[in-house]
């Protein structure tokens, strides 16, 4: 069993700079089965705010087709059909960690895939949200992901992205990079931001950054 100090250290080295997506793919692939407890004993809060942020602008519409970027073993999916929300795909690099969310039978459809400007095996307009949690981080998805995001949402549709606030600012990708990618997709008409907001604790101590963009095109 990790405590705290290790698993914070374990989770720490999925985010190594200079880390390629095949090194961070292979990680999780490797810590699938113990990343729900180290996880939990590290307070992350992150797919809880995702899920309720989500849902807050939902607007009680339980139906919605959510697709989970970054779904991981399932945490941000578990905490949506908390909320009501059961029409959930997954999408994640790593096999072993959709094979965890597949034992839970948390979606519908279990897309092993790593999201960037490659086009998806999703049609245009097909859901009418897309929930990511924990996605933007060292080594992992880029703001050249956002045109595809937008792509396969509905207009009118949502996109939440939730992550730690300091990788705005300490991830070199990211870095007066991140924000400005965003802000030149709502300039083209491509999407509007409907909410920023920091939230306390998103991961022990650390504030989160929840981002919510209305698909327009």
């Amino acid at each position: 069993m990790a405590d705290i100090e290790t698993t914070d250290a374990f989770c720490h080295s999925s985010q190594k700079p200079g880390m390629s997506s095949t090194e961070v793919l292979r990680f999780y692939d490797n810590w699938a089965e113990k990343y729900d407890k180290d996880l939990f004993d590290l307070n992350y809060n992150g797919p809880r705010q995702c899920a309720e942020a989500l849902a807050e602008v939902l607007s009680g519409n339980k139906a919605a087709r959510i697709l989970d970027v970054a779904a991981g073993t399932g945490l941000c999916a578990m905490e949506l059909i908390k909320l009501g929300y059961t029409n959930l795909d997954a999408i994640d690099g790593s096999q072993g960690m959709l094979d965890i969310a597949q034992s839970r039978n948390l979606y519908h459809r279990y897309i092993c895939d790593f999201l960037g400007p490659r086009r998806l095996d999703i049609p245009g307009n097909h859901y009418d949200a897309i929930a990511c949690c924990g996605a933007f981080s060292q080594g992992h998805m880029k703001d050249d992901c956002f045109p595809e995001l937008i792509r396969i949402v509905k207009p009118g549709g949502l996109i939440c992205i939730a992550m730690r606030e300091e990788f705005l600012r300490t991830v070199e990708t990211y870095k007066d990079k991140l924000e400005p990618a965003m802000m030149t997709l709502e300039d083209k008409g491509s999407w509007e931001q409907v909410a920023r907001d920091i939230v306390p604790k998103y991961y022990r101590d650390k504030d989160g950054v929840i981002f919510i963009y209305r698909v327009l095109a």
